[in-house]
């Protein structure tokens, strides 16, 4: 008996230690962190161009970066919960037709294995085997394809991108406060590239992926952003924010 419950906590240490537990939150982390850095820099960076007055640019920035982390965090928790409830309705409707036409329930089940690559036998013996020990958990993983892993969390998901925002776009934020107003838009430019990289680099460490790919992906797109949104505002003439 001591030995079972020891496997059992050896094999969910080591499902623990697999980066794909991290990707729902990491995900929508990286997503917010690079939206604020990239969303107020671009800000501070067209106010400064058309204000000498550090409180104005302040005041712009911190406008975008409250704005900003709001609307990330609202946004995704409306998105998360929609999925959310998308996975609950298919969970009911599945819990209906376990109870109406479980046989058939069985059989798709068992085909959802054969096609995996089991024998048929094999197929019709675990199918049979996973129903009598949690029919409708079998059904939720294999053939709705939700577990643990992918399943929605609209409150983690929410609070990551929030205060990944958050944190994204008080760099930039810091970068006008206390740096010289002197060529502020380049030095704003500097630090955003310079802050992308450090987030590529990070995310990349922490969900165990190449961090060259990350760091190479995450200014490039950086640089494309900030360098489409200076060259509109070189075309018209005015200040894009």
């Amino acid at each position: 008996m001591g030995k079972e419950v020891e496997n059992t906590k050896t094999i969910d240490n080591y499902l623990d230690s697999h980066y794909i537990h991290r990707s729902n939150w990491l995900r929508a982390a990286v997503l917010g962190a690079n939206d604020g850095i990239l969303s107020t820099a671009s800000i501070a960076i067209g106010v400064a161009a058309a204000s000498d007055s550090r409180e104005t640019i302040l005041l712009a920035t911190l406008a975008g970066l409250v704005a900003g982390a709001l609307s990330m965090a609202a946004g995704e928790y409306v998105s998360v919960s929609s999925q959310t409830d998308v996975e609950k309705a298919d969970i009911e409707r599945e819990k209906q037709e376990l109870e109406e036409t479980p046989e058939v329930e069985l059989q798709i089940l068992a085909q959802i294995y054969e096609k995996r690559g089991l024998k048929k036998k094999t197929a019709q013996n675990v199918a049979k085997e996973l129903t009598e020990h949690d029919a409708l958990g079998a059904h939720i993983r294999d053939e709705l394809g939700i577990n643990e892993i992918s399943q929605a969390n609209p409150i983690q998901a929410a609070f990551a991108s929030g205060a990944a925002f958050t944190v994204g776009g008080l760099l930039p934020l810091l970068v006008v406060l206390f740096l010289s107003l002197e060529s502020i838009e380049y030095t704003l430019y500097g630090f955003a590239l310079f802050f992308l990289i450090l987030l590529g680099a990070l995310a990349a460490k922490t969900g165990g992926s190449s961090v060259g790919k990350a760091v190479a992906r995450i200014t490039f797109w950086g640089t494309v952003a900030m360098g489409l949104t200076a060259l509109v505002g070189y075309l018209f003439n005015v200040n894009v924010v």
